[in-house]
């Protein structure tokens, strides 16, 4: 049996982004199959297509939203469970890697042609992109996701 961080790395390698890698390696943990889990985060990766927040850590948020977001107007409690989970993960994964903006965490704008060439060339979509969707993975496995 492959592991969640197995998972997110086969999967992103699979050429899927790095939001639906990390979303879809607990999505059936909470009752969510792979299939839609990937069409839901489909849009995320690359900072939601303008660099901005990563997508392996909006994945997360997702996954984090899965488990414990607020499923009525009046439950305040999973409201603030989930806010306060979410500000964990971003703490823990800025930690790690020293940002949560894409651009940021690829030295490099991938939003324009000469930073996706920059990007490319760089492998950063093979390696460091990979190393994030791992990194989001683990931190919230070690937050008991």
């Amino acid at each position: 049996m492959m592991t969640k961080t197995e998972h997110g790395a086969e999967v992103f390698g699979n050429g899927f982004n790095c939001a639906q890698a990390v979303f879809s390696s607990f999505s059936e943990d909470y009752g969510l199959n792979v299939a839609t889990a990937c069409k839901i985060a489909g849009g995320l990766g690359s900072g939601a297509r303008s660099a901005e927040l990563c997508g392996a850590v909006s994945g997360a948020v997702l996954v984090i939203g899965l488990k414990c977001g607020q499923g009525t107007a009046v439950d305040v409690d999973a409201k603030q469970k989930c806010n306060t989970e979410t500000e964990e993960f971003m703490r823990r994964f800025r930690k790690s890697n020293g940002d949560i903006v894409c651009r940021n965490l690829l030295e490099c704008d991938i939003t324009t042609t000469e930073g996706r060439e920059n990007a490319v060339a760089r492998e950063l979509f093979t390696t460091k992109c990979k190393d994030l969707v791992v990194s989001a993975i683990s931190i919230l496995m070690d937050m008991g996701y």
